[in-house]
């Protein structure tokens, strides 16, 4: 496996675990007990290093973070979950008892 070094000052993200099931509060739902309470942060790193070294990083509002690198130059992924017909319907219904339907015009 050949690692490249990834430099000072590139823009990554990290993760880290900041919570392990055992530490979480018993207000919690069973299912969300179960499983750690994670982190991803994006920054810029602020010493050369591989993917999966332990690296510290200083986030767009100044703060310091450290964690385990797992992604260079990440990008902003955004989702709003998967196609719902009902949202459809109900985008139908609203626009007509706002604005009226095309039959009252």
């Amino acid at each position: 496996m050949i690692l490249m070094k990834i430099e000072k000052n590139t823009w990554v993200q990290i993760h880290k675990i900041l919570l392990n099931p055992a530490e979480r509060t018993a207000n919690l739902p069973e299912d969300t007990k179960k499983v750690p309470l994670e982190m991803w942060v994006k920054g810029y790193l602020l010493s050369s290093a591989n993917i999966g070294d332990i690296v510290i990083i200083r986030t767009r509002t100044g703060r310091i973070e450290e964690g385990t690198l797992v992604a260079v130059n990440p990008s902003y992924m955004h989702n709003f979950g998967h196609f719902v017909p009902e949202l459809l319907k109900i985008d139908d219904i609203v626009k007509s008892a706002v604005f009226g339907s095309e039959k009252d015009a």
